[in-house]
C-alpha cells in the first residue's frame, strides 16, 4: 500500500476568496485561507477511502482482543510511519476474550424453521442443545416484572420495534436496553436462554450483535442470543396468533481469559507547543460479523487522513495533533479508558478531544462543550465548515464520541463533527458492515472538515478548558 505516494496534494494552488469579518478577526486570515486550502485538497484527495479500503480488505474483521486486531495494530503502525507522522507508538494493555463460537437457532414449534441469529458479546455458551418453550415478552420492561423462577425450563423473547431511522441516532439508547441488561432479569427468571429482537433499523435478516453490561462485576450465565428484525416480526405475529413457540438453540459463545489489545497512537508534534494536544480518533477493533468498515473503519481513515494532509503543511501547528486508533471500544470502551489512565498526569495539558465514529456519510453539524468564551472561535471554524454545508450546532453538548467519553470526564473539552446517521443503525454490529456501503465522496467531506477544524485548533492559542469553577458546578 504506497498511500504517500498517491497523496496528491494541491496546497500550493492559488488562494480561495475569503470572507471578511467585522472588526478585528477572531482566527487570522492567513489560517483560514490555509484551512480552506486543506478544504479543497481533501475534497480532491482519495487517502480516506484507501486507508478504509486498506484496513477492511488487508485486515478484515478486527474482534477486540483477537490475533486480527493485533495485526490491525501492525497495520496502523505501518500506516502512520509511511504517512510521516512525527511519533508512532502503540500503547498495550491486558484485556478479557470474549469469543463468539458457533451458533444454532430454530424455532420447532409450531413448526420449523431456520433463524438467522448471533450471540451477545458476553454471552455464556449452552453445554448442550436448548430446546423449550418460549415466553414472550412485548419489551424489556416487561420483562423486568418477571418473578424469580418464573422463568425455569424456558426461553425468554423480548420482543421491541424497529429501531426508526434518524439523522441523529436517536432512541438507540432506549432500544439498546433488551441487549444490555436483559439477561439480568432473564437469569432472575431462571430462563434457559434469553433472545431478544436485534438493535436496529433495518428489515433485512442480518442480526445485530453488540456487548451487554455486567451486573456486579458478572457477566451473562446464560446464552443470549439476537435475532433478526424480520425473524422477530414472524415471532411476534405466531403469538399474536396465539400458537406456543418453542425454540432449539445451541451456542458456543465464551470467555477465554486475558489476552493483549493495545491503542496505535500517531503524532504530528507541534512547532510552538508540543506539550499541548488537540487528540482525535477512531476505534481500530470491530465486530467480526462484517468488515468493520462503517464501524470503525471510516472513523480511523477520516482522522488518519485529516492529520496526513495537515502533515504535509510547509510547517507544524503550534500545538501536537495526536491521532489514536482505540483499541477494544467494542467491548466497554477499554482502549479509551486505559488511555485516560495512562496519560492521567498530561490530560490537563489536551486542548480538545473528538472522535469520528457515527459511519462514513456527511458531516452536517459541529457542536462543542468549551471554555464560553472560546464559543466565538468554534462558531468562526464553522463559517469556515459552510461551504461544505456543515453548521454550527449547540455550544454546550457533551460527548465527543464514546472514546473521548473517559477524556470528558476528566475535564477535556470536546467538540463534535456530526455525520448523517439515517442508515447507520441499517449496518451497525451487522454482517452488512463493508466497505461498498461507504461512499468516496462523502467520506471525502469527512476528512476536509476534520483536516480544516484541526488545523485551525491546532495552530491557535485559545483556551478551550472550561474555568475551574464552572467544571466545579457541572
Amino acid at each position: 500500500m504506497q498511500l504517500a505516494k498517491r497523496l496528491t496534494l494541491s496546497l500550493a494552488c492559488t488562494l480561495l476568496s475569503v470572507n471578511s469579518f467585522a472588526n478585528q478577526p477572531v482566527i487570522e486570515q492567513a489560517k483560514i485561507d490555509t484551512a480552506k486550502q486543506l478544504i479543497n485538497t481533501a475534497l480532491e484527495s482519495n487517502l480516506g477511502y484507501e486507508i478504509v479500503e486498506s484496513l477492511t480488505t488487508e485486515v478484515g474483521p478486527r474482534l477486540a482482543g483477537s490475533e486480527a486486531e493485533k495485526r490491525a495494530r501492525k497495520w496502523g503502525e505501518a500506516l502512520g510511519k509511511e504517512l510521516g507522522f512525527d511519533k508512532v507508538s502503540v500503547e498495550e494493555f491486558a484485556m478479557p476474550f470474549w469469543d463468539r463460537g458457533q451458533l444454532q437457532i430454530s424455532l420447532v414449534s409450531p413448526y420449523q424453521q431456520e433463524l438467522y441469529g448471533t450471540a451477545l458479546g458476553g454471552a455464556a455458551p449452552s453445554d448442550k442443545p436448548i430446546d423449550a418453550p418460549v415466553v414472550y415478552f412485548r419489551d424489556v420492561h416487561a420483562l423486568k416484572n418477571v418473578k424469580a423462577g418464573e422463568l425455569k425450563g424456558k426461553i425468554a423473547f423480548v420482543d421491541g420495534d424497529i429501531l426508526v431511522q434518524s439523522q441523529t441516532g436517536a432512541g438507540y439508547g432506549q432500544a439498546n436496553m433488551r441487549r444490555r441488561i436483559g439477561w439480568q432479569h432473564a437469569e432472575y427468571g431462571e430462563a434457559s436462554a434469553l433472545v431478544v429482537r436485534s438493535v436496529g433499523s433495518d428489515s433485512r435478516r442480518f442480526p445485530h450483535t453488540g456487548m451487554m453490561s455486567k451486573k456486579d462485576d458478572q457477566w451473562a450465565n446464560i446464552p443470549v442470543i439476537a435475532v433478526s428484525n424480520p425473524d422477530a416480526d414472524h415471532m411476534r405475529r405466531l403469538h399474536e396468533l396465539g400458537k406456543s413457540l418453542q425454540l432449539s438453540l445451541h451456542s458456543s459463545s465464551k470467555w477465554k481469559g486475558k489476552v493483549g489489545s493495545g491503542n496505535v497512537v500517531l503524532d504530528l508534534i507541534g512547532s510552538e507547543k508540543p506539550e499541548e494536544i488537540v487528540l482525535i480518533g477512531g476505534h481500530l477493533d470491530s465486530w467480526d460479523l462484517g468488515t468493520g468498515a462503517v464501524d470503525d473503519g471510516a472513523g480511523v481513515a477520516i482522522t488518519t487522513a485529516a492529520a496526513a494532509l495537515i502533515a504535509q503543511l510547509p510547517e507544524r501547528p503550534k500545538r501536537t495533533i495526536r491521532v489514536v486508533m482505540f483499541g477494544a471500544e467494542e467491548v466497554g470502551l477499554l482502549g479509551a479508558f486505559s488511555y485516560a489512565l495512562q496519560h492521567a498526569d498530561t490530560l490537563k495539558d489536551h486542548v480538545v478531544a473528538t472522535e469520528s465514529d457515527f459511519g462514513a456519510r456527511t458531516i452536517w453539524r459541529l457542536v462543542s462543550n468549551v471554555n464560553p468564551d472560546a464559543n466565538d472561535f468554534i462558531d468562526e471554524i464553522a463559517k469556515v465548515l459552510s461551504p461544505i454545508s456543515i453548521v454550527r450546532g449547540g455550544s454546550d453538548v457533551r460527548g465527543g464520541g464514546p472514546d473521548i467519553i473517559p477524556l470528558a470526564l476528566k475535564g477535556v473539552p470536546t467538540i463534535r463533527l456530526q455525520q448523517n446517521g439515517m442508515d447507520y443503525f441499517d449496518l451497525h454490529h451487522t454482517p452488512d458492515d463493508t466497505l461498498d456501503k461507504i461512499d468516496s465522496d462523502e467520506l471525502a467531506q469527512n476528512v476536509a472538515a476534520y483536516a480544516a477544524t484541526i488545523y485551525l485548533i491546532a495552530d491557535s492559542d485559545v483556551e478551550l478548558r472550561k474555568p475551574a469553577e464552572e467544571k466545579a458546578s457541572e
